[in-house]
């Protein structure tokens, strides 16, 4: 994405909405599942902001694999790096208390917390949005 803000998601049986994550300038986001095997979509994308995105065919894909090695490396990496954050926030999401998320997000990723609305916020970290405005709350009054 060459401008703006993303987020996947996907909707339970419910009809509620549950972020997987957030992409901003010069980040990837797809379903990558839909994509690498060419079946239905489960994870939605939506702009947050106004956007401007670069898009590639599987076709496309697997030749500038073979044909430009570095973007090979380069995906390679990518990939690597996408693990290891979704391992941590598996980690955070299953042991952490609710602000304790909140601050690991904040510290991680201060972008997120100035761009990102904070109901959406909450959606990707599993909390309510109360919630998020208690915790917003007592750090403001904490820093005073």
């Amino acid at each position: 994405m060459s401008k703006g803000l993303l987020k996947s998601y996907f909707l339970d049986e419910k009809g509620n909405e549950h972020i997987n994550m957030f992409a901003f300038e010069g980040w990837w986001i797809s379903d990558f599942n839909s994509f690498v095997h060419q079946e239905k979509a489960v994870l939605n994308i939506d702009a947050i902001e106004e956007t401007e995105v670069l898009m590639i065919t599987l076709e496309n894909y697997e030749k500038m694999m073979v044909e430009v090695p570095v973007m090979d490396r380069y995906f390679r990496i990518l990939y690597q790096n996408s693990l290891v954050t979704k391992d941590q926030r598996l980690i955070v999401s299953n042991s952490y208390t609710a602000e304790e998320k909140y601050l690991q997000l904040a510290q991680k990723n201060p972008e997120m917390i100035k761009r990102v609305p904070h109901n959406l916020i909450a959606s990707y970290l599993g909390l309510a949005p109360e919630t998020i405005s208690r915790i917003r709350k007592k750090i403001s009054l904490n820093k005073n």
